[in-house]
């Protein structure tokens, strides 16, 4: 009966973790791209108008009367209780507020919410550029 070597098995392992990663990464392109998912994207996040903890959020595209013209929000606009939480879409497809800027989130609605559990009842001032 034929034994395999120390060598060997390394060898087979090595080459085993080789297929792996060069297998991964388009195995993760198509998670992350189904088929519907360019039509969405290019549609832009979905509005909503609800009241969360008490606090009426609403987020849509914006038509150009926006703080900064939809540039960093790419045309999408956040109001909480009528203010504008100013938000912008990093590269990577998230989104991140004046509030929440250091933990993007995955859409303008998860952003609005976080920034009114942040506030925890404060009201949101205006952002003023000087």
């Amino acid at each position: 009966m034929s034994t395999i070597t120390r060598r060997q098995a390394l060898g087979v392992a090595a080459v085993a973790a080789a297929g792996i990663a060069a297998a991964a990464p388009a195995a993760a392109r198509a998670v992350r791209t189904p088929d519907a998912a360019p039509a969405a994207a290019a549609a832009g996040p979905a509005a909503f108008d609800e009241v969360f903890e008490g606090r009426r959020i609403k987020g849509g595209p914006s038509h150009g009367g926006a703080h900064h013209g939809g540039h960093h929000g790419g045309g999408y606009a956040v109001h909480i209780d009528g203010e504008e939480l100013h938000v912008m879409r990093n590269a990577d497809g998230t989104w991140i507020s004046v509030i929440n800027h250091y933990e993007p989130l995955a859409t303008p609605r998860a952003v609005a919410r976080a920034a009114v559990r942040e506030l925890k009842g404060a009201p949101l001032v205006p952002l003023t550029l000087v």
